[in-house]
């Protein structure tokens, strides 16, 4: 490791406290099947035209299962505090954060608006936030990831 952060310090997150880096950065991923789960026996399965889990390819995953679509992601979560330390420890650019890591946004649900206020609603029953982050327009021939966030606003895709 050859960040400035040690990994005893101290960092403080919003509406959280003060964690130890080290800790901010091991701790567990959450586990979306319980879930997932919910949703499916709720009778939103045939509502949903695909699910991506936004790790190993982060916020351009998703450019691995369409075609002939525009994926605009313009409502993002606010990013999650590691992914500030390790942008401003790595100087990576925003760009190039949404390319590798999910930025704090792991599972998308691509469908309605009704079965998605349904999806939000389950989630939140486990305590886990929920939004609407974007839409899909068609866009023949190409396919391609628009991002606006708070970092600017990028364009992946062909």
């Amino acid at each position: 490791y050859s960040g400035k952060v040690g990994l005893e310090d101290p960092i403080e997150i919003e509406g959280f406290g003060t964690i130890p880096a080290g800790k901010l950065l091991l701790s567990p991923t959450r586990t979306y099947g319980p879930i997932v789960q919910k949703i499916f026996a709720a009778g939103l399965r045939q509502q949903i035209h695909g699910m991506v889990h936004c790790s190993g390819g982060a916020q351009t995953k998703v450019l691995h299962f369409v075609d002939g679509v525009h994926v605009i992601k313009d409502n993002l979560m606010k990013t999650a505090p590691v992914f500030r330390l390790i942008q401003a420890n790595s100087g990576t650019p925003w760009e190039e954060m949404y390319k590798v890591f999910n930025m704090g946004h792991r599972l998308e649900f691509y469908t309605n608006q009704e079965a998605a206020s349904k999806i939000i609603d389950i989630s939140k029953t486990f305590g886990v936030d929920a939004q609407i982050i974007g839409r899909v327009e068609a866009l023949p021939g190409k396919k391609k990831v628009t991002i606006k966030s708070e970092h600017g606003v990028f364009e992946y895709g062909s």
